[in-house]
């Protein structure tokens, strides 16, 4: 009976060395990169106008298809508002199978209550420094909630950065694609040249794509151009800013990254196939 036990714990610990995020919430051990997949960005939610018929507010969130699961990046600001723009792309709540929540500012996590009124099945990817009345309350919908403090492996190719900065911290996505990494952001308080540092130190691949909010909004245009000389030297090919980067910032972008450059707002669906 003692083999067999140090057998079960033998086995344990290669499948967490092999698979990496095989433990619930443990730890990213992402190794070297074979992903094939070009998943499909959609975003849902955004205070930027895009698509006809779609509703805008201030706030963020985005699906992602085209990964071994389909990932809900954030939730806005209103439920409702949400679900609408969902039903009027075609896409249901239940085809959601996790939902990462960036930071606790309500733009960001306040539609997650609503979402979870239409999907119970769901796992909800919440950063650990969230308060526990917030955590408490989204148990109570019968959901299961992974505490998110260092990176982990939502599904195959799809990782949280982990916590990162002070107040707030925030997680960021990350998706290993084919032709390099994608990081999705929801208002990069820690810093957009942060998050994408931290993504490459940590899946030692080039960046395809940065997208979502970067946080400029009130930043100076030497303050601007300075995040996009850095961006550009960590390698990043396209961007495609929204949210809370800035009206004037986006210009400043566009003016950089020329073709690379990607209009994004709610209704925006960027499907990386097309990226190189």
């Amino acid at each position: 009976m003692i083999r067999l036990d140090r057998f079960s714990a033998w086995l344990f610990a290669l499948l967490c060395v092999i698979t990496p995020g095989f433990a619930e919430g443990g730890s990213v051990a992402p190794g070297p990169a074979h992903a094939q997949r070009m998943p499909t960005i959609t975003i849902l939610y955004d205070n930027n106008p895009h698509r006809a018929g779609m509703e805008s507010a201030w706030g963020f969130s985005c699906l992602v298809q085209g990964m071994e699961k389909n990932v809900l990046f954030d939730t806005g600001g209103d439920g409702r508002l949400l679900l609408s723009n969902m039903k009027k792309l075609g896409l249901a709540p239940q085809e959601i199978d996790a939902a990462v929540i960036s930071h606790i500012h309500g733009d960001h996590a306040a539609g997650l209550k609503t979402l979870l009124k239409r999907n119970k099945r769901l796992v909800a990817y919440l950063p650990a420094s969230f308060p526990e009345c917030f955590l408490r309350e989204v148990k109570t919908e019968g959901v299961r909630v992974v505490p998110v403090r260092e990176g982990v492996q939502i599904c195959a190719d799809a990782f949280s950065t982990g916590e990162l900065g002070t107040t707030p911290r925030e997680q960021a996505l990350v998706l290993r694609t084919a032709r390099g990494l994608v990081i999705v952001t929801g208002c990069a308080h820690p810093g957009i040249e942060k998050i994408v540092r931290t993504a490459r130190e940590q899946f030692k691949g080039e960046v395809l794509l940065v997208l979502g909010g970067f946080h400029l909004g009130k930043s100076g245009d030497a303050e601007v151009a300075r995040v996009i000389a850095g961006l550009q030297k960590l390698g990043v090919r396209h961007v495609a800013p929204c949210h809370c980067t800035g009206e004037a910032a986006r210009k400043l972008f566009q003016q950089a990254f020329g073709t690379n450059f990607i209009h994004a707002g709610v209704g925006t669906v960027i499907s990386t196939e097309g990226l190189r």
